[in-house]
C-alpha cells in the first residue's frame, strides 16, 4: 500500500479545553471517516444544520482567528492550528465533533494537537491522495503587505517575512519546505500579541479566554511569559503554522511556492480566492507513485514530539 494513499486516523482522538476569544469549555472528538470524505466539522451542541466544511469559500471571520461557517450561519472558530496539525500528519480525511463554536486554543500551538493525534495512529487507505498544483503565479496585495504562491516542482516551500520595528518582536523571517522539513519548531510555536493591543483586542469582545498558559504576550523588549521563547523564530513561525492550517482550507495538500510579508488570515484566505477563481491557475492531480515527499515520512518530527 502506497504511503502516499489517503489517510485517516486508527481511532477517535478527543481532548478538551477553552476557546481563546469566547473563554468556554469546547470539548472535541476527531474521529475516523472514509476516503474522499475530506476534513468536516459537526457542532453536536446543534440538532440540525450542524455540518460545517473547513473551505476558504466558507471562511466568514479573519480578525485574529479563521472562522468558518455554513449557510445556516453555524460557525466553528479558530480552526487554524489543528487543520495545520491535520495538514503536517498527513491526515486526509477525518470528522471533527466540537460542541462550542471554538476549537480549543490549548497552549496557543499545534504541540498538543499533534501528540494527541500521532498517538491515535493512522490508517492508509488504498485511495490516491490528491494534489493542487499551482500553474500560474499569483499575489494579492494589502497595503505594504502581500502574499503570494508560483509554481514548484515538488515541494510546498513558505516564505514568511514579520516586521516589528518598535518592539522584541523585530524584524523576522523564515523559510521551509513543508513536506520535507522538520516541523518542530513550527508546531510548537504560540500564538502572540502585543501586550499594547490587550485591551483593545478585549473590548471587540475577543480574547476571553487568552492567559500567559495559551499565548506570549510583548511588553517592549520583555516576554511576559514565565516560558520565554520555545525556538529563537517562534514569532515568524507561529504565523508560518497559521499560514499551513489556512492553506488546508483549499482541500488538498498544494505544491507550491509560497512568499508572504507580514500576511495573516486574511491575506491567505483572498490568495486562495484568487488561485482559485481561474481554472488555469491551478490543477488537481492524483499521486499514485512514490514521487512525492510526504510530512508522514518525517520520523523525526514525529519522534521529538510524541
Amino acid at each position: 500500500m502506497s504511503l502516499l494513499s489517503q489517510k485517516t486516523l486508527k481511532k477517535a482522538a478527543t481532548f478538551s479545553g477553552i476557546g481563546l476569544h469566547n473563554g468556554q469549555l469546547a470539548k472535541v472528538c476527531i474521529k475516523p471517516a472514509e476516503p474522499n470524505s475530506g476534513i468536516v466539522f459537526k457542532r453536536v451542541d446543534l440538532k440540525s444544520n450542524n455540518y460545517v466544511y473547513p473551505s476558504f469559500t466558507n471562511v466568514t471571520n479573519t480578525l485574529l482567528n479563521t472562522t468558518i461557517s455554513n449557510e445556516f450561519n453555524v460557525k466553528v472558530s479558530t480552526i487554524e492550528h489543528l487543520m495545520g496539525a491535520l495538514f503536517g500528519l498527513g491526515i486526509d480525511n477525518a470528522l471533527v465533533e466540537i460542541d462550542n463554536d471554538e476549537v480549543p486554543i490549548l497552549d496557543g500551538s499545534a504541540k498538543e494537537f499533534i501528540e494527541i493525534l500521532t498517538n491515535c495512529g493512522l490508517e492508509k487507505s488504498s485511495e490516491p491522495i490528491k494534489i493542487i498544483k499551482i500553474q500560474k503565479k499569483i499575489t494579492y496585495n494589502h497595503g505594504k503587505k502581500f502574499i503570494s504562491i508560483e509554481p514548484s516542482k515538488l515541494s510546498l516551500d513558505i516564505n514568511f517575512k514579520l516586521k516589528f520595528d518598535d518592539c522584541l518582536i523585530g524584524n523576522q523571517e523564515n523559510k521551509i519546505n513543508v513536506y520535507e522539513d522538520d516541523l518542530e519548531e513550527i508546531f510548537t510555536s504560540r500564538t502572540f500579541c502585543l501586550f499594547d493591543d490587550v485591551e483593545n483586542i478585549k473590548e471587540k469582545g475577543l480574547a476571553k479566554g487568552g492567559s500567559l498558559d495559551n499565548a506570549i504576550v510583548v511588553k517592549g523588549n520583555e516576554i511576559l511569559n514565565s516560558e520565554k521563547l520555545r525556538n529563537p523564530k517562534e514569532f515568524v513561525n507561529h504565523k508560518i503554522l497559521d499560514c499551513i492550517g489556512d492553506l488546508y482550507t483549499s482541500g488538498y495538500r498544494i505544491i507550491g511556492s509560497v512568499n508572504c510579508s507580514q500576511g495573516g488570515h486574511f491575506l491567505t484566505n483572498q490568495l486562495l480566492k484568487k488561485v482559485f477563481e481561474n481554472k488555469e491557475n491551478f490543477s488537481i492531480i492524483e499521486i499514485k507513485e512514490r514521487s512525492l515527499p510526504h510530512t508522514i515520512l518525517n520520523k523525526n518530527l514525529l519522534r521529538s514530539i510524541a
